[in-house]
């Protein structure tokens, strides 16, 4: 996880988004391409995808393991970006890399500056690795 990643996700959300609220999200492959990606809004709330979605799917499309994820907003043209960790279905998008994958979330001491952590950090207890469900995932 570097700042180019971030720059990436704000060059995009620029790009997509040249005024007014918005944001993107890149993720870095395993090979080092950056991928970033928009979210989806519709009519239908429920149809609505996380900023990160696009690039989760073109990297599982590729068959390229997600090493990093990073997902920038603003609020309006004039509002700095900020770093924003992964909803909870974000989450189960990263668990299938989970072993590999870190995520930039923002700093608890200022707002301004964000952090990597890796997915075990985020989701110590994941549901999936439960001796409940042993075997089945």
């Amino acid at each position: 996880m570097d700042q180019a990643l971030v720059d990436a996700a704000k060059a995009q959300a620029i790009a997509s988004f040249p005024s007014g609220e918005g944001g993107a999200a890149a993720v870095y492959l395993s090979d080092g391409t950056i991928l970033t990606s928009v979210g989806f809004e519709s009519p239908n709330e429920a149809a609505n995808l996380c900023y990160e979605t696009g690039a989760y799917c073109e990297a599982f499309r590729l068959g390229k393991s997600v090493t990093a994820s990073v997902c920038v907003i603003r609020c309006g043209s004039e509002e700095p970006f900020a770093i924003v960790p992964p909803c909870g279905i974000c989450l189960e998008r990263l668990a299938i890399w989970r072993e590999s994958v870190e995520v930039a979330v923002p700093d608890r001491e200022d707002s301004k500056k964000w952090q990597s952590l890796p997915f075990r950090e985020i989701q110590p207890f994941y549901w999936a690795e439960s001796p409940a469900f042993a075997g089945d995932t």
